[in-house]
């Protein structure tokens, strides 16, 4: 054998191949930030949703003479508490969107514990008034009510 011929690998150059960057199918590809759960990798907060259910209910239960409402509410206020504490110490690891129900979830609870010891109190006033008999006669009535003022 000649020199010239030697190995095929020597006698010719050696060409770029192009392989085109390596993407994942769109269905494996992550969804964009703000989507399904924060997206990007961030998780939810373990109650935020919890908290929020709570919230509504609460408010919808101030009818229930003011006790079926208070216990939704203090628990979505507990929870709330431990939730927010467990953000502001790493809100890289949670998605903006579960805190800002969190924060809905928490407002809901106290708008709902307002109105509930409201109708609490509205109802333990009528119940007193009723126990009394100040409601059956009129005189006791204007005596309690001048009694206020």
């Amino acid at each position: 054998m000649s020199e010239e011929q030697g190995t095929p690998q020597e006698n010719q150059p050696i060409e770029p191949v192009n392989i085109p960057p390596v993407t994942p199918p769109p269905f494996q590809q992550q969804p964009p930030f703000g989507q399904f759960g924060g997206g990007m990798g961030y998780q939810n907060l373990p109650n935020s949703t919890i908290v929020l259910v709570l919230g509504i209910l609460s408010i919808a239960f101030c009818c229930c003479y003011g006790i079926l409402g208070l216990v939704p509410a203090i628990i979505a206020l507990v929870l709330s508490k431990k939730d927010k504490n467990l953000y502001l110490a790493n809100p890289s690891i949670y998605s903006l969107s579960s805190y800002k129900n969190l924060n809905a979830g928490r407002i809901c609870a106290i708008i709902g514990l307002i109105l509930n010891i409201l109708s609490l109190i509205y109802y333990a006033v009528i119940l007193i008034l009723f126990g009394t008999g100040m409601m059956s006669d009129p005189q006791k009535m204007q005596e309690f009510l001048k009694g206020l003022q």
